[in-house]
């Protein structure tokens, strides 16, 4: 029996502080009394955008001013399958209530993950709380550079820090995660490394990023106990592997031609979505994009960038 498809439109809605505004579910609805993103269905002839600037107008009283994609997010029900096509709404007019009575609540980012969400909506949450430029380390021998490295990104506006330094002794690149991670000590800008399950969690680690031969080697997502769990993809085969095992994000590389692969056939923008597309979990450009090129991915379904090489360098130049 072929399952009825459901379009909806939601938002991830900021206000001038940071907060995102979230709304519970009536107890009589499905899944009643969990929270989720605001939003509605699609009418028949009407774009995803056109929904949302009419269902947060009848729902909470706001007209959209500025709105980009964030994440589109395919989920099957044993009945239905359903479509989110969410949007960051970053600027709207009005003040926000609850008209149809339902309870909202402005919240911050890093409190988020305390409310119960359906799971469809788990990609979405991520979305909202993971950063959208990540300087990756380049694979250096030294762990004062490194340190270096690290902190130029972040002077340059660098919002996660990727540890990837395969050339380092174990004992080294310990050290090394140490000292960046007091360097990002009360702040919101997350440390992921970019090493073995086993070193990750001997680290405990918040967040491991997995090269796409560690991906084929998990077994499941419990096997690491931290709140971030990611791969490198190269391939559709790769990103469906990545959803199945329950990761949180991947990134898609290479984009561009890059220096560092001169002979890798790089996938092109137009490809590059089409596979972000079809993607359920929010992905990062990588490969020959630097922070220069956040629009264009953003556009094209991307949750961000990813990149070694940029962030080397001033990026105001």
């Amino acid at each position: 029996m072929k399952r009825k498809l459901i379009h909806v439109a939601a938002a991830a809605i900021k206000n001038s502080a940071g907060e995102i505004l979230i709304a519970r579910r009536s107890e009589d609805q499905h899944q009643g009394g969990l929270w989720e993103f605001p939003g509605g269905k699609v009418e028949q002839g009407e774009s995803a955008l056109a929904a949302l600037s009419r269902e947060l107008h009848e729902e909470l009283g706001i007209e959209v001013k500025e709105a980009r994609p964030l994440i589109k997010v395919p989920y099957h029900y044993t009945d239905k399958s359903v479509l989110l096509d969410v949007f960051e709404v970053s600027a709207f007019d009005g003040e926000a209530w609850g008209k149809e009575g339902q309870p909202i609540r402005w919240v911050a980012k890093g409190e988020l993950d305390s409310f119960a969400f359906p799971a469809a909506n788990a990609p979405i949450l991520n979305a909202c709380l993971l950063p959208k430029c990540i300087a990756i380390t380049p694979d250096l021998s030294d762990v004062d550079a490194l340190v270096d490295f690290v902190e130029q990104a972040l002077s340059n506006g660098a919002e996660g820090v990727m540890l990837r330094a395969h050339y380092l002794p174990v004992y080294d690149f310990e050290g090394a995660y140490k000292r960046i991670k007091g360097m990002l000590e009360g702040t919101a800008i997350p440390l992921i490394v970019n090493s073995s399950l086993e070193v990750a969690e001997t680290l405990k680690a918040d967040a491991l990023h997995l090269s796409s031969s560690r991906l084929l080697d998990l077994n499941k997502r419990s096997q690491f106990s931290g709140r971030w769990l990611s791969a490198s993809c190269h391939s559709l085969e790769q990103i469906e592997m990545a959803v199945t095992k329950d990761l949180d994000f991947v990134s898609l590389s290479p984009v561009l031609k890059t220096r560092s692969h001169p002979h890798a056939i790089p996938l092109g923008w137009e490809l590059f979505q089409q596979m972000v597309d079809s993607c359920s979990i929010p992905v990062y450009a990588l490969g020959g994009v630097s922070h220069r090129l956040l629009e264009q991915a953003v556009n094209c379904g991307a949750q961000g960038v990813a990149g070694i090489s940029a962030w080397s360098q001033d990026l105001e130049e």
